[in-house]
Formats: C-alpha cells, sequence, structure tokens
C-alpha cells in the first residue's frame, strides 16, 4: 500500500459507509444509529488505480474522561497520529456544528494532512452546509455522498499527488478465505507432503470468539503489546470483526477479533445481531478458532455452541480459559475444567486447553504452543499404507457388525484431504455402518495418530460387489440374443 487514510469525524456522518465503498466489501456494520464503530478498522482499499490502506474510526465526541466515549475518542485520536492523511468528513445536511469546529481545531495541529469531505451532499438541502464547511479552514471541501457514490473523483485527485510522496511496496491482499479441505494425492507419501508454514503474504488466520466480556480485545492486546483495540469493564464493547495481521514470535498471524456471542434469545438488538454475523464470518475465515472463556463461568451453552460451530466448519480448535490470575484454587479448577471439557465436547476430545490471564500476560507462551501445535495437527497427513495396517489391527480388535447377519466388509482406507483430515473408508454396505463404529475408529485415529482436538472426517463408500459370477446369467442371455437377432423363446424347440 501507497499511504495510510483515515476517515474521522462525528458519529454518524457516514465514515463506515465509505469504508465499505472505498474497500469494496461491506467489511464495516453500518446503520441509522450513531455510535455504531467502537475500533479502528483497518482496510485495503482501491480507487482507480490507486491503493492504500483506509482506516475506519469511532465518532469523534467531546468525551475526555474514561468513559467509553472517552476511550473511544483516544483511539481515534491515535488514528491520526498513525495515519498519513486524514479524511475529516462533516455531514453536509446537518451544516457544521461546534464540535465539528472543535476537531478541525485539533486535526489542523496534529494531522500530516487534512482533506475536507462534505458528505450526504446529494441535493439542494446540503447546499448551506457546503459552504458553510469553507470556513473551518482546511480548504475547498470535496461535495460527496458515500452511499452513492458522488465525490470520489474529486477525493481521487485530491489524494493522487499525495500519494506519490508515500508510494512503498504493494501488499498482497489478505481478504481471503483459508485454503480448507485440501485434496491429496493417493501417491503422496510423508517425504513430498509438507505442512504450508504461514508467511507475511499468508499468515495463520485466527479468530478469537467467546461470550461477552470474556476478555477477548484484551487478550488481542496483549499479543500485540500495545493497546490497538477498545477494552473496558463494559459487556459487548467490540461490535465489528476486527483483523490484525503481526509477527507472533515469528509466526506471522492474522488476527480477528469478534463481537461478544449472546444466546440467540437474547439478541434482541438488530445491531447487535449484525455484530454476531460478523463474528460468525470471521470463523469462517479462520484456520484457528480460539474459543475463550471466562474462568468464573467456564462452558456455558453459548460456550459450547460456538465450540461446535468452530468443529463443524473444520477449523482447528484451541480452548483458553481467561482471567486465571484471580482464581484461588487453580488446581481444583483445572480438573473440573478437563473433565467438563472432555464430558460437554466430546467431538473435540484432546483439544488444548489453556489457562491464562490476558490482564497480565501469564499463559500466552503457552497459548501460542497450542496454537501452532492445533495447526500443525490440522495439516496432518497419514500414508495409505499406515492406516490400511491400522485399519486390520481395529478389526480384529473390534470387528465391523453384522447387520441381518450379513457382516459388513472394510476393505481398504485412505486419506483424502487435509486441513481437517479427512478419510475414506471403501466398505461393503455402507448406509448399513453404525454410527458408533465411525466414532470409534475415529477416536482411535485421535488417539494412533497423534491428532487430538481435531475436527476428523470419515467417510464410508461403496466399493461393489465383487462377486466374478453375479450376473453371468443375464450376460449369457443377452449375448445370446445378440446372436440370434431376437431373444430365444422358453420352451421352442422342445419334444
Amino acid at each position: 500500500m501507497s499511504f495510510t487514510l483515515a476517515i474521522v469525524g462525528r458519529p454518524n456522518v457516514g465514515k463506515s459507509t465509505l469504508f465499505n465503498r472505498l474497500v469494496g466489501k461491506r467489511l464495516a456494520l453500518v446503520d441509522d444509529q450513531p455510535g455504531v464503530t467502537r475500533d479502528l478498522r483497518e482496510g485495503d482499499a482501491r480507487l482507480g488505480d490507486l491503493r492504500f490502506t483506509v482506516i475506519d474510526t469511532a465518532g469523534l465526541e467531546e468525551a475526555t474522561d474514561e468513559s467509553l466515549q472517552g476511550r473511544m475518542r483516544k483511539l481515534t485520536e491515535r488514528a491520526v497520529d498513525m495515519a498519513d492523511i486524514c479524511l475529516f468528513m462533516i455531514d453536509a445536511r446537518a451544516g457544521v456544528t461546534p464540535t465539528d469546529e472543535i476537531f478541525a481545531e485539533i486535526l489542523r495541529k496534529r494531522a500530516k494532512h487534512v482533506i475536507l469531505a462534505a458528505n450526504k451532499g446529494e441535493g439542494r438541502l446540503a447546499d448551506a452546509g457546503v459552504i458553510e464547511a469553507y470556513g473551518l479552514g482546511l480548504g475547498e471541501p470535496i461535495r460527496m455522498s458515500a452511499e452513492h457514490g458522488e465525490g470520489l473523483n474529486d477525493l481521487y485527485s485530491q489524494l493522487m499527488p499525495l500519494s506519490d510522496a508515500f508510494a512503498e511496496l504493494a501488499k498482497t491482499d489478505h481478504e481471503e478465505a483459508p485454503e480448507i479441505d485440501v485434496t491429496l494425492n493417493e501417491e503422496d507419501d510423508e517425504s513430498t507432503y509438507h505442512v504450508r508454514w504461514p508467511t507475511l503474504d499468508k499468515p495463520m488466520q485466527i479468530a478469537v470468539v467467546g461470550r461477552p466480556n470474556a476478555g477477548k480485545s484484551t487478550l488481542i492486546n496483549k499479543i500485540l503489546g500495545d493497546e490497538r483495540l477498545l477494552t473496558g469493564p463494559e459487556a459487548g464493547i467490540t461490535r465489528d470483526a476486527i483483523s490484525l495481521t503481526i509477527d507472533w514470535e515469528n509466526m506471522p498471524i492474522r488476527i480477528w477479533d469478534t463481537a461478544g456471542m449472546r444466546k440467540k434469545a437474547k439478541i434482541q438488538d438488530k445491531l447487535e445481531k449484525m455484530s454476531v454475523s460478523d463474528g460468525l464470518r470471521a470463523v469462517k475465515f479462520a484456520e484457528v478458532v480460539i474459543v475463550l472463556l471466562d474462568a468464573a463461568i467456564p462452558f456455558e451453552q453459548q460456550d459450547l455452541r460456538i465450540a461446535d460451530l468452530a468443529e463443524r466448519e473444520g477449523r482447528a480448535v484451541v480452548v483458553a480459559v481467561n482471567k486465571w490470575d484471580i482464581e484461588d484454587d487453580k488446581q481444583g479448577k483445572i480438573n473440573m475444567l478437563r473433565e467438563s471439557f472432555e464430558r460437554l465436547l466430546p467431538q473435540l476430545r484432546g483439544a488444548p486447553l489453556v489457562t491464562v490471564s490476558a490482564k497480565t500476560g501469564k499463559g500466552l507462551d503457552r497459548l501460542r504452543q497450542a496454537v501452532e501445535k492445533a495447526y500443525d495437527t490440522w495439516n496432518r497427513r497419514v500414508t495409505t499404507a499406515q492406516l490400511n495396517r491400522w485399519l486390520a489391527g481395529m478389526m480384529e480388535a473390534h470387528p465391523p457388525p453384522a447387520p441381518s447377519g450379513k457382516r459388513i466388509k472394510l476393505r481398504y482406507m485412505t486419506q483424502a484431504k487435509t486441513r481437517p483430515p479427512g478419510f475414506v473408508v471403501m466398505c461393503s454396505n455402507p448406509d448399513k455402518m453404525p454410527d458408533s463404529y465411525s466414532r470409534y475408529l475415529v477416536n482411535a485415529l485421535r488417539t494412533d495418530f497423534d491428532m487430538p482436538g481435531t475436527p476428523i472426517r470419515l467417510y464410508m463408500r461403496g466399493q461393489g460387489d465383487k462377486n466374478p459370477y453375479k450376473g453371468r446369467k443375464e450376460r449369457n442371455a443377452g449375448a445370446l440374443t445378440k446372436h440370434l437377432g431376437k431373444a430365444p423363446t422358453p420352451g421352442k424347440g422342445r419334444r
């Protein structure tokens, strides 16, 4: 990207709408009510032939205390300091307000370059507001409608000369879904198959999910080593699924902070429904999902649903228990957690369970190791020869069932996919194979091939009957018919 552009202004002037238009995707939540955006959201923007990083910010308000609005303002001021250019937006229909004048003064002193935009500028109702904008002393305003895409040519004209001064090597667009269900070549063996290690161009995608106030944003800030995300004692501060690309102790990652997910019945607010939907999307974009629990109230129904969602989506799962620093009976609590985990989430048996303190940073080294191991397991490859030797032993220890007195035959097994591991068993009567025997095989695969916790897909497929005599009568009759040119008449020619 050549430069960084921060969009700033009062709440509800259209900053997120312009952000979405510049990145070409509905990344930021947009709603009529003010104050939707709270964190800083970055995106890769395109405007004509310009490529740059755009930052959507919280609305500037006159709060200077430690309230939520005050902390949002501080975060926005940090974005102003980080950005090469600030796009200051006002609402042309509302005109210039005293708050606009205060923040224009701040930007004149603080920002490197400021571009003034009078948004919602379509129609005659906006004429007076556009004229008033000249009085802010920030140059000629761009008359714009972010919703309808008007004024973008004027924005391009002002950005073009500035972009030359900030030109750098372009970076690849990371807004790609992760590579999943990777098909394997049956001829490949372990010596030819390599796990793709994350790079700066393709970092490991991690989503941190959990209930409100579990400490997700605080945990990510501690990993970053910077107060990059808005945090506080209030539940539900995060609304957007925010992604950040960093190097986590020599492991390039892209980490998503998500909105807290409450029970569906409790979600009445339209905005919260949008936030949860954004969080579910982050799970689908992830390779590893960190399910963050609160040590005081772990494994509530919603935690189980979130973990089950990650498993059904086929993502590697790590369970992290936060606020461990204030736990008194640590040994008793960890024993209880492990027992509950095994009982309540059998589909993730063996997944890493790590205790952390997002506040102090204790346990983050173990969390990183657990994430790396989960990623490695998610990419695990087992050769066909190993699988068939293992399958023979499993059948000898516990033969397949015999529905209606005819035993199901397991003939052959191979691994068809990775990310997550997927296996195919060729067998007779696959539709009659009970789920209990499939679970027996999956649980043994986890144990015997060191694949704890990762989702495993096992498919039973029929190979057809191999009896060479089956259909012989029909084939002979067909050959005779072809030879005579007509079907033989039964009994004809007998005396």
